[in-house]
């Protein structure tokens, strides 16, 4: 480690969603932190936008970008990639291996037997989604316990992820910490609704988990002050967006929701002026974070980190697949604008130095460093 300066490898699967986002993030902060790092991603599933989200990442990753087959769930690859990582350490130097989510953390753990390089990971939701009565989840939750001796440390995204964790595997016999997301500088920049804004704005995957269909049914009796129907705009795609344009006509809402498909998240925060997040399960949804630095109001479910994220306003949070609850939380924040924005600088200001990108990295380059001491 020359002039203190740290060799990691990230190892992860596919680069798609907030696991991504964080790898992305880490990434460059490190590499202008002065550190090398490089990236080992699934070579199955690329496609060009996944292909572009790499390249833009390239310019960062002094030790490369390197694809092995990772199959999604167990596959013959399984018994093959982890030498294949382990011989890419070897041969790139590497003091830090870093596996995200529940195929990076394998492969990642199983790579640093019998070479220099520590291993630290991150579940990110990953092997938590996995059920005790599924084969998949029965088998990722005993490979958990028995990687626990290669494992320097465990990073949690949250500390709801760290108490499910415990309760679903066992109390880990590494250190753990609590590392939360984080925003960059810019992110906190204000965003101003556009003068033809509707009500509300979500963000997210059309699928019944992110809570849509709760979603459209909670709008249906939502009012302005003048007693005209509320508006909904929706950025966003996925598997239920079939059955969930059948459900706004079934209910006629076809003139108040406007569906725009795949978007990035902050343009579309200026098409409404109150942010909705009615999931039914989530770990640390970035988007949460981030409607929450452009100003924008947020009305959210009591899932997962998200109370963590409105800390001092989590009493506001709604049960999640309640469409009556969330149907009177946007009724609530329409008829009280006021109250509504005062929440939101009090939820600012906590998120303000707890999320931000600067203490996100620094507390993981402090846990690398600890962890190497130690070994």
């Amino acid at each position: 480690m020359a002039e203190g300066k740290l060799r990691v490898l990230q190892v992860m699967r596919a680069p798609v969603g907030g696991l991504f986002r964080h790898v992305a993030d880490l990434t460059r902060a490190l590499a202008e932190s002065g550190h090398s790092v490089g990236l080992v991603v699934d070579s199955l599933a690329n496609d060009a936008q996944t292909e572009g989200k790499l390249a833009a990442l390239l310019p960062y990753a002094a030790l490369g970008i390197h694809r092995f087959p990772m199959p999604r769930v167990l596959g013959a690859s399984d018994l093959r990639t982890p030498f294949a990582v382990r011989g890419l350490a070897r041969s790139l130097d590497v003091d830090i291996l870093h596996g995200h989510g529940a195929k990076g953390g394998f492969y990642a753990r199983l790579a640093r037997i019998g070479g220099k390089a520590v291993a630290l990971y991150t579940p990110h939701g990953g092997v938590l989604h996995f059920s005790r009565s599924s084969l998949s989840g029965r088998v990722f939750h005993r490979l958990e316990r028995a990687l626990m001796a290669q494992t320097g440390a465990i990073i949690f995204e949250s500390a709801y992820a760290q108490a499910t964790y415990a309760g679903l595997i066992g109390q880990p016999t590494c250190p753990t910490e609590v590392i939360h997301n984080g925003l960059a500088p810019d992110e906190f920049v204000p965003v101003a609704p556009a003068a033809d804004a509707a009500d509300f704005v979500f963000v997210g995957e059309l699928r019944d988990l992110k809570g849509i269909f709760v979603l459209a049914e909670a709008l249906v009796g939502v009012t302005r002050a003048d007693g005209s129907p509320a508006t909904l705009v929706m950025a966003g795609d996925g598997p239920s967006r079939g059955e969930f344009e059948a459900q706004i006509a079934r209910l006629g809402l076809q003139r108040r929701v406007t569906l725009l498909g795949a978007q990035p998240a902050r343009p579309t925060f200026a098409k409404g002026r109150v942010a909705v997040v009615p999931s039914l399960a989530e770990s640390l949804p970035y988007v949460v974070l981030e409607a929450a630095a452009a100003r924008l109001p947020v009305i959210a479910t009591a899932v997962g980190g998200i109370p963590e994220i409105f800390g001092p306003t989590a009493a506001q949070l709604v049960p999640a697949g309640d469409p009556a609850a969330l149907g009177a939380a946007m009724q609530r924040v329409l008829d009280h604008p006021q109250v509504a924005q005062a929440e939101m600088q009090e939820r600012l200001a906590h998120i303000e130095n707890r999320f931000s990108l600067g203490t996100m990295t620094a507390s993981i380059e402090g846990l690398y460093r600890s962890v190497l001491a130690r070994a």
